[in-house]
């Protein structure tokens, strides 16, 4: 199976939220309803499913998980910086700006990319790796975005967050040891399940609103930090501590994936540059196909 193939369900489904909202199926003004239950529930509860049954037990080593989450990080912050030092951008601009050009739609586009070039023990390797990777990097962004520094400034946004509580509660809960009944957590993957396809409906519909063309420029360069500088840098750091060679595969793949539609959703949260994120999530993700069909020919 070809990246084009992986990916083509994901352009598919934007494609049709784009022209339902384009010729009238679905009219602008009735998308609210549909974005509150996508946004306020169906994510957080794929998140916090998803974390309570993660495997804790089986984190990866220390050298694996920096040579990851410490390129990422340091991406971050260098993008921060420049726009929020060199362009003079609001803090909330920056940090979503940012954010649009680290996180990573692994579980949709790398998971299935690394199973398909590695195999299963590759992509076991994945969720040993992602298990704080939307946690730190919506950390950072609502953090850094915060317009008052003084402490209840910075946690008030997150504690507020369904995103970022979902995360957080299945994860305490998975520390804790805590396991909900079966009928239960059937019952909550049946509310997941509408989560990752209604949430890119819906960001092909809002891209009616924002107009795309007019945030292509934004789009491209973020898309180009997104798929070619951060997996370069994971990359080289990665074979700077001498990882195996099936690690530095793993963890460049990773970072290469398109950006993820959750970064948009926290976007919308902030109310800051969600037209922007909006369309290098469709942008990035088009483009992976020839930018994971380069880094697979250099890495496998």
């Amino acid at each position: 199976m070809s990246p084009f193939e992986i990916l083509f369900p994901l352009i598919f489904i934007v494609l049709s939220g784009y022209i339902s909202a384009k010729v009238g199926f679905i009219p602008i003004k009735q998308l609210d309803g549909l974005r509150t239950f996508i946004f306020n529930l169906c994510i957080p509860v794929l998140l916090f499913s998803s974390m309570i049954q993660a495997n804790l037990s089986n984190l990866a080593a220390g050298s694996l998980l920096l040579s990851f989450y410490l390129p990422v990080a340091l991406t971050y912050l260098a993008l921060y910086l420049l726009l929020f030092r060199g362009r003079k951008f609001p803090k909330a601009d920056c940090a979503t700006k940012a954010l649009g050009g680290t996180y990573s739609n692994t579980v949709l586009v790398g998971l299935p990319v690394i199973l398909m070039a590695l195999g299963k023990q590759a992509g076991a390797m994945v969720f040993m790796i992602i298990t704080f990777h939307s946690l730190m990097l919506f950390f950072m962004t609502f953090s850094l975005a915060a317009k008052n520094q003084a402490l209840i400034g910075i946690v008030k946004p997150l504690l507020l967050n369904p995103i970022v509580i979902s995360i957080t509660s299945g994860l305490v809960l998975n520390i804790a040891g805590v396991e909900l009944p079966s009928l239960l957590m059937e019952s909550l993957s049946w509310l997941a399940k509408p989560a990752i396809p209604g949430a890119l409906f819906i960001l092909g519909a809002s891209l009616l609103q924002y107009g795309i063309k007019g945030h292509l420029k934004g789009a491209l360069w973020l898309s180009s930090v997104k798929l070619v500088l951060l997996p370069a840098c994971v990359y080289l750091f990665a074979i700077y501590l001498e990882l195996p060679t099936q690690q530095v595969q793993v963890i460049t793949l990773m970072s290469a994936s398109p950006l993820g539609v959750n970064a948009y959703l926290v976007a919308r949260q902030l109310d800051s540059q969600a037209a922007t994120l909006a369309a290098t999530v469709v942008l990035s993700t088009m483009l992976s196909v020839v930018t994971l069909s380069g880094w697979l020919f250099l890495l496998v």
